[in-house]
């Protein structure tokens, strides 16, 4: 991986030993289309605002014919350029997985490209899987909006208008309580916030810790349960196991895949159980396969903590 200095930016290019979308690495990043730490310009340019040991950083990543284009600005560009490759599935190992389903072997086949990423940083992950604990995605994505935008900075470097760096455990911790109405935070998921926001360093060892210890380890915090671990580890050390048990559309979504029917959380882990170790891997594909579970009823409509 060739990496220089460009005026303020670091620049790398990197040709990866494996077939990349960046695209489509780093949609789980994203937080609903208005994410202002995630953008996706004209040009296939995927746009991350993010924290880091060093400071913030705003990462641009791009597939450039069979290399990768990265550059960074801020504090934390180094830390972001290092990175790079894992963040796009370099220490992704598939050894040993079998398609035990025929849908799943049709999706691994169309989609060679698609690789478990670790960012290597729990603190931006574990934030709005939280926020995103027992309610709807609007709602949630709406409170993540408000949160970066109010308590973050702006993305160091030239990214796209309105984009902003998540506020650190430092910046939730001073947030003071009246603000928390604003924002649209009610009381569960707002001491589950500052609970890990209390012992956010020590988190961070869970991405060196990975799979099951790493996600007992963020399961220490009260608030932090099996779901919410699960969406953090997928994210932030590309756990190829790490299920989302729990979650009100996982279930029903792959039992209608795999069996035309829904299914509940027992018959998931039930169903996935020839996957072991690679369980999350297997729904991934499952999710790029494009089969949708038809709706059968109202969508759930949004609850607004706000106060104004």
């Amino acid at each position: 991986m060739l990496r220089v200095d460009v005026g303020a930016a670091v620049v790398t290019s990197w040709r990866p030993a494996f077939d990349v979308d960046p695209v489509v690495v780093l949609r789980p990043h994203r937080r609903g289309h208005g994410d202002p730490a995630w953008r996706l310009d004209a040009r296939g340019t995927v746009w991350r605002a993010c924290t880091t040991p060093a400071g913030a950083v705003t990462l641009a990543v791009r597939r450039a014919g069979d290399h990768v284009r990265g550059s960074a600005w801020g504090p934390g560009a180094e830390w972001a350029i290092q990175g790079l490759p894992d963040l796009l599935g370099a220490s992704d190992d598939d050894t040993g997985f079998v398609a035990h389903h025929p849908l799943v072997a049709q999706a691994r086949a169309l989609r060679p490209d698609l690789r478990l990423g670790s960012s290597g940083r729990v603190w931006d992950a574990l934030v709005p899987a939280i926020l995103e604990q027992k309610v709807t995605g609007k709602e949630a994505w709406r409170t993540w909006r408000e949160l970066c935008c109010r308590f973050g900075e702006p993305a160091p470097g030239p990214a796209p208008e309105g984009m902003f760096v998540p506020p650190t455990p430092e910046r939730v911790r001073a947030v003071p309580d009246w603000e928390w109405h604003r924002v649209g935070l009610d009381g569960g998921r707002r001491r589950a916030l500052l609970a890990v926001a209390s012992v956010a360093n020590r988190l961070e060892r869970a991405a060196e810790l990975r799979g099951v210890r790493g996600r007992d380890l963020l399961r220490r915090v009260p608030g932090i349960g099996v779901w919410t671990a699960a969406e953090v580890a997928q994210r932030a050390w590309g756990d190829p196991d790490a299920v989302s048990f729990g979650d009100f559309h996982l279930a029903k979504t792959v039992g209608w895949a795999l069996l035309g029917h829904d299914i509940d959380d027992v018959e998931l882990r039930e169903l996935l159980e020839p996957y072991a170790p690679q369980r999350q891997r297997a729904i991934r594909y499952l999710e790029g396969s494009g089969v949708k579970r038809p709706r059968f009823g109202p969508r759930y409509s949004p609850r607004d903590y706000r106060a104004f």
